[in-house]
């Protein structure tokens, strides 16, 4: 009785990345290989006499063609192509709203690279609403989605593209 009570009075520490150990016995060290006739794994190192599974990059069991699959159709001919891929789209650097209400003189394309907030050849940017805007703002040559304008305008700032 008494060492049941005891049991749950001592608290049981959680799980965590602070307090993890690998189990006893549960790495093993790497075959060290062509280390002498007494190693076992020496001369050939395990690979035998020739043939294409002694070769580096051979094409047997465990090595070779990714998807290769001896002679089958692999699967990614058997499967059926599907949809499209647009080799035009344009992928936008999305800019948040009070990222950009923080930011001295007027928005462009340079400051906000200057800023840190977008990447230079990496697409262009766009202003999205997302916060709040709390002075007026001037954005050129950006572009901007039309609530982020309605609430620049709003704001007393101005968008020119």
């Amino acid at each position: 009785m008494a060492t049941k009570a005891k049991e749950a009075e001592t608290p049981v520490e959680k799980l965590g990345l602070h307090n993890l150990e690998a189990s006893l016995n549960s790495h093993r060290n790497r075959k060290r290989l062509g280390r002498g006739p007494g190693s076992g794994t020496g001369k050939t190192s395990g690979k035998g006499h020739k043939g294409s599974k002694a070769r580096a990059g051979h094409h047997g069991p465990g090595g070779g063609k990714p998807h290769f699959e001896g002679g089958q159709m692999p699967l990614t001919r058997r499967l059926p192509k599907r949809g499209f891929t647009n080799p035009f789209r344009v992928e936008n650097q999305i800019v948040r709203l009070d990222e950009i209400s923080d930011m001295e003189g007027d928005v462009t394309v340079e400051t906000l690279t200057q800023a840190g907030l977008i990447r230079k050849n990496k697409g262009p940017a766009k202003i999205l609403n997302t916060g709040e805007l709390t002075r007026a703002i001037t954005v050129r040559g950006v572009k901007v989605s039309a609530s982020v304008r309605d609430s620049i305008v709003a704001a007393g700032g101005r968008v020119e593209e």
